[in-house]
């Protein structure tokens, strides 16, 4: 059977994990451009990880400037099957204190279109199921994991995923709180999206660095605020991370990886040779 390859997303100095061996820098050219940064590979004990900042190092990169495409396909190229991503979001409800964890298992899109949010496209038509927009299997490993390292730790709830850069107003943060949400974020999507059909599992810890600014009587959100949570959860994320990949099974018993199985609805006759060539990657065993 083959080995399973964690991918990690998520910010800088989760790479500097303890005990962390064989590091490697690797800078991918993809057909959808480039990724964030350079890949940082390496070895957890007998687990080969493979980690990318999201807005690349030093935080060059606004939320709507990510090239999601370019990174998780960089993470198929290196043989990624599993990604955990690891995000700092808003809480939207009053028990979800700053500095907990959140394990979500919904998404709700509030981007505005700048996104490019698939890898189909210029000939080829294809139609991936989104409705459970996690693997259960991976979120209940990485809720576990959590739990085990003694994190404070809610599982389940929606992310919704606004366009940022700016934070919410006080009427959007209200609204979105009466439909239900349990954390804001800027970051997850199309990135989940694009790791279903890359067909790779996908979790979010998701950490929780401020009460937007819904919250009366609360301070309402600053960068400031925001960063110093961030320096509190990085050594906890990084628990996290290194628990669960000990965790995570090689023989992957979720549908994600059959998730282009019947997609494709293009006439294969008909799908464009550059597009084929594109997609070959993602798409090779189906045609």
């Amino acid at each position: 059977m083959e080995q399973t390859v964690i991918g990690v997303i998520g910010g800088s100095g989760l790479y500097e994990m303890e005990g962390l061996t064989q590091i490697e820098e690797v800078r991918l050219q993809t057909p959808f451009g480039d990724p964030s940064d350079a890949y940082i590979t390496g070895f957890l004990g007998d687990v080969k990880m493979v980690f990318l900042p999201r807005h690349g190092r030093g935080h060059r990169l606004l939320p709507s400037e990510v090239p999601y495409r370019a990174n998780i396909y960089g993470m198929k190229m290196l043989g990624v099957q599993q990604i955990i991503s690891v995000s700092a979001v808003g809480s939207m409800k009053e028990e979800i204190v700053p500095g907990h964890i959140v394990i979500p298992d919904q998404f709700f899109d509030r981007t505005t279109g700048k996104r490019a949010s698939t890898f189909f496209g210029d000939g080829i038509v294809g139609h991936v199921q989104f409705a459970d927009p996690v693997c259960l299997q991976l979120s209940d490993v990485v809720a576990q994991a959590a739990q085990q390292v003694g994190a404070t730790v809610h599982k389940g709830g929606t992310y919704i995923c606004i366009e940022g850069p700016n934070f919410s107003t006080r009427a959007e943060s209200k609204i979105f709180r009466s439909w239900g949400v349990d954390v804001i974020g800027m970051t997850n999507l199309p990135e989940a999206r694009l790791a279903r059909e890359a067909e790779m599992c996908y979790a979010t810890v998701a950490l929780a660095t401020d009460y937007d600014c819904w919250y009366e009587g609360h301070d309402d959100v600053s960068v400031e605020a925001v960063i110093a949570v961030i320096h509190k959860n990085v050594a906890m994320a990084k628990k996290i991370v290194a628990q669960a990949v000990q965790m995570i099974s090689d023989e992957r018993q979720c549908g994600c990886g059959q998730a282009l199985q019947y997609a494709v609805m293009t006439d294969r006759t008909q799908i464009p040779a550059e597009a084929r060539q594109r997609l070959e990657l993602l798409i090779g065993k189906t045609l």
